[in-house]
């Protein structure tokens, strides 16, 4: 295996939780339909959000791409839990080839994404 890129991000949860509350627009602007409806239906949804939008980020920043929108990457997980980076487009043929951690806190979200080959 050769790692082609590597990225994180870290993000407050309370700053995801002020822009969806000021612009329900962004919600269909940066997550898909499965994730809005995986997020709503947990006790702590804005931990869910701001993890996935870390994790959309940190996809971005390991690929080294321009011009790719959040809403072409999707994060969805397993039976098992595991995360796992669903992509669209262009990108689709990539999506076997990153792996991504997620984890969060009351405060704080922060993802990692491996691009590999």
């Amino acid at each position: 295996m050769q790692i082609l890129g590597t990225g994180i991000d870290i993000i407050e949860i309370k700053r995801i939780r002020k822009v969806i509350a000021g612009n329900k627009a962004f919600l269909k602007r940066v997550f898909t339909a499965r994730e809005i409806a995986y997020c709503e239906g947990k006790a702590n949804k804005y931990q869910h959000y701001a993890v996935r939008f870390a994790a959309k980020e940190a996809i971005l920043k390991a690929l080294g791409s321009k011009g790719i929108a959040l809403i072409d990457i999707s994060i969805k997980n397993l039976n098992s839990g595991k995360p796992e980076a669903v992509l669209s487009g262009k990108l689709k043929k990539l999506e076997k080839n990153i792996t991504v951690s997620l984890s969060h806190c009351d405060d704080y979200a922060v993802a990692q994404a491996i691009y590999f080959k």
